[in-house]
């Protein structure tokens, strides 16, 4: 009897969990046995591994060869463990020494002719090998950039089962590669394209220099999609922690590309209302995959005539809103998936949505019933809500042009930093992020400046969680006038921001 181990990495969204590959190769049945949970692909794995390895010169053991996947009980799925099988069950066979294979995570689906095909998710299985002690990696040469982005591993690409079967004999060597360098920035769409809408351009830099959730309500031509499409070229580059954070996720998600396997900019995600709740929040069979939410993670997450989305998808938003996370239960376990994104909700103020509001033909109560698609819950989470003016009444207003999206994106960059250095003990990186308890508590504003506060919460204009976001946005609007701490015209002015709705 012969017994050999190599690694591979379980993916739970995008934490991993290491798993023990052993191969038993004894006396007993000719038969190939797979231990330890596997789906369907996983399960076919066994036919698909014996024809590589017989396509790649080598014969498939004539004994039986018993396979466990440990923690045995732990859910395996997809095609990835391919690779670590068909070495494992070689180095037990001794058709190839085992040596190297003790601590080396093997990562890749194998073709029948023997090509390493690539696989989702390598970043984050790499990241959570790492965080296990293991130091030495080989995956598909197709997304060897991707894997060279985790530092501390020693990261060896592979085209075929042939050249890693030679590396771990000692005749040949595998592909190694350099971190990719960050991709040089693209250049967005201006703010100064938007005709007009100042109080809409100013609410844009506020919710960038804050990470703030954005309403904008007008008829439709005002410039809501415009200036949505700018926010996330506000924003300022990601950090590596950040950037590694937002990579993994599309790697889930299979949205990188070899040419780009490193995610360095916010990402900006545009919904139609015909989208599915699963697409939304994530969702699939098995395991369930990364929606458009985590997609957003660290950027703009927007959603165009948002009222027609339904009410089972807008308040799927909630949990996420709050707690910048998405938790996926489906029959193979919890998913959780990050979703710290902004928000930006843009919609009409009617049905029948006229150039100017004088001339709606909506009856009350169909206006009534369009404006209550977004419940009172979820627009309490959002910070900022904007009411867009007619074009025809900005002709001739703007005494000089329109600030260019470099100029107000050097002036979020100001105020982030400035929210970043007081926050850095703590960890949050935005006001938006900064916990209701922590602003009434260590950073508590005197009671003169939060008077408004008292009163819009006494007459219950206003909820408890109301008034956090508005202390929020009194944060943002002092680092934007670059003061060490709110007055009581930011908290008014914050008020007000919740106040620009339309009835």
């Amino acid at each position: 009897m012969a017994l050999a181990r190599t690694w591979s990495v379980a993916l739970s969204g995008v934490d991993g969990v290491p798993v023990e590959i052993e191969a038993d190769v004894g006396v007993g049945t000719v038969k190939t046995q797979l231990l330890g949970l596997p789906d369907a692909a996983l399960h076919e794995s066994k036919d698909r591994v014996k024809a590589a390895v017989r396509n790649s010169g080598h014969d498939w053991p004539s004994q039986r060869v018993t396979l466990g996947l440990s923690p045995a009980t732990l859910p395996k799925n997809g095609s990835g463990y391919d690779l670590a099988i068909a070495c494992a069950v070689l180095a037990a066979a001794k058709t190839i020494p085992g040596e190297r294979l003790a601590g080396t995570v093997l990562l890749g689906e194998l073709a029948l002719d023997g090509r390493v095909r690539a696989v989702r998710g390598v970043l984050p299985a790499l990241l959570a090998a790492r965080r296990a002690g293991l130091t030495e990696a080989v995956v598909p040469a197709d997304v060897l950039r991707e894997a060279a982005l985790v530092e501390g591993m020693t990261v060896r690409g592979a085209a075929t089962l042939t050249e890693v079967l030679s590396w771990l004999t000692g005749e040949h060597g595998l592909h190694r590669t350099t971190p990719p360098a960050p991709a040089p920035p693209r250049d967005g769409p201006d703010l100064a394209d938007v005709i007009g809408q100042p109080e809409a351009r100013w609410a844009l830099e506020v919710a960038a220099a804050g990470g703030h959730h954005i309403l904008l309500t007008g008829p439709p031509g005002t410039g809501k999609t415009m200036l949505a499409q700018r926010l996330a070229g506000l924003l300022p580059p990601l950090s590596q922690e950040e950037a590694l954070g937002v990579t993994a996720v599309h790697s889930v998600a299979g949205l990188l590309t070899p040419e780009s396997p490193l995610v360095t900019t916010p990402p900006f995600i545009s919904l139609h209302h015909s989208t599915s709740t699963a697409a939304l929040i994530g969702g699939g069979t098995g395991m369930a995959k990364p929606g458009a939410m985590s997609r957003a993670h660290r950027g703009v997450l927007f959603l165009d005539e948002a009222r027609e989305f339904g009410a089972a998808k807008l308040e799927a938003l909630r949990t996420a809103l709050e707690e910048g996370e998405v938790r996926l239960a489906r029959r193979d376990g919890i998913v959780r998936y990050p979703a710290r994104f902004q928000l930006v909700l843009a919609t009409n103020p009617c049905p029948c949505a006229p150039p100017k509001d004088i001339d709606c033909v909506c009856l009350p109560a169909a206006r009534r019933r369009y404006q209550s698609k977004l419940s009172g819950p979820l627009l309490d989470r959002v910070d900022l809500r904007v009411v867009m003016r007619p074009l025809t009444a900005m002709s001739g207003i703007e005494v000089s042009p329109p600030e260019p999206t470099a100029t107000v994106r050097e002036r979020v960059h100001k105020a982030r930093t400035r929210a970043t250095e007081r926050w850095s003990a703590h960890g949050w990186l935005t006001n938006a992020e900064v916990p209701g308890p922590a602003l009434r508590r260590e950073y508590a504003l005197p009671r003169p400046v939060t008077a408004v506060l008292d009163r819009a919460l006494t007459t219950g204009a206003l909820t408890g969680r109301g008034a956090d976001r508005c202390l929020r946005v009194a944060w943002t609007l002092a680092d934007l006038a670059e003061a060490d701490r709110p007055t009581a015209d930011h908290v008014a002015a914050a008020l007000e921001f919740r106040e620009r709705r339309k009835s």
